[in-house]
């Protein structure tokens, strides 16, 4: 069964958590992939790069250093050197011995929790081995049919999903184009990321208009904050977005904060 990406089909929009529930647990790890569920979420984006074996996995960096206590490249490792590697001590000492999932491992929790996968390629140096891969990896139609691949590479995004049938696609922005439905049409795109300091409605509406689905990036809490010291308004402006029907997805770090930001606005 497809999962809907777009809110007027699926009833409700998304709650996402980026790198699932990165606030209170490590970012990318089966942890905080369950934070995200239990917290209210039914997205999760995640970060997606290829080992030396060709296996994906989920980590943001092309290193280890910052997010495990393992050293160098992912290209250098395999899958079941970096499956050794404790994830979860960097971020706290209550996670150690949290693993880098794989690709495969976080599909079958998406299914266990019924979530749908925003996930983002990070994969620089062999891109056409990571289509190789993907391909093998959404296979079974129940997993493809709960999968949105993003990237700011749209020309990528472009070719990925034209080796792979069925496949949606979502290209991050950040930064407003004179004609985002251009932007996506471009590219064959599903869906377009954007960020909300350059979130624009009428954008939305044409973006609807065409078919095409939104993701709003909301950041971190203290991202939000500093946006009301601006006198920017970042609660305002989403909670009208949410009332207008402009948002699919609302992604950020502090999944409890959107879950209560959308139960406010939608009850």
């Amino acid at each position: 069964m497809q999962k809907s990406f777009l809110a007027r089909e699926n009833g409700a929009v998304h709650i996402c958590g980026h790198r699932g529930h990165s606030i209170g647990a490590p970012e990318n790890t089966l942890v905080a992939f369950r934070a995200n569920h239990a917290l209210g979420g039914t997205s999760i984006e995640i970060d997606t790069v290829l080992t030396a074996d060709q296996q994906i996995v989920v980590i943001h960096d092309l290193t280890l250093e910052r997010t495990t206590n393992g050293t160098g490249a992912l290209k250098d490792k395999t899958a079941a050197e970096v499956a050794l590697l404790d994830a979860g001590s960097w971020f706290s000492s209550a996670f150690a011995g949290e693993r880098v999932p794989t690709l495969a491992e976080t599909l079958a929790l998406a299914h266990e929790l019924d979530q749908v996968l925003e996930i983002e390629i990070k994969e620089k140096l062999h891109t056409e081995a990571y289509t190789q891969a993907l391909k093998t990896a959404l296979a079974d139609p129940r997993d493809l049919g709960r999968v949105m691949m993003i990237s700011f590479d749209h020309a990528h995004l472009k070719a990925v999903k034209a080796a792979i049938p069925g496949l949606r696609t979502g290209g991050i922005v950040h930064e407003r184009y004179a004609d985002p439905v251009a932007v996506a049409r471009a590219a064959n795109l599903d869906e377009l990321c954007i960020d909300l300091s350059v979130f624009d409605p009428a954008d939305a509406e044409a973006l609807h208009a065409a078919g095409i689905s939104i993701r709003c990036h909301a950041y971190k809490p203290e991202n939000i904050a500093e946006m009301e010291r601006e006198g920017l308004e970042p609660v305002k402006k989403l909670t009208e977005y949410l009332r207008a029907g402009l948002l699919d997805t609302i992604s950020g770090d502090d999944v409890e904060w959107l879950s209560e930001l959308v139960r406010r606005v939608t009850r």
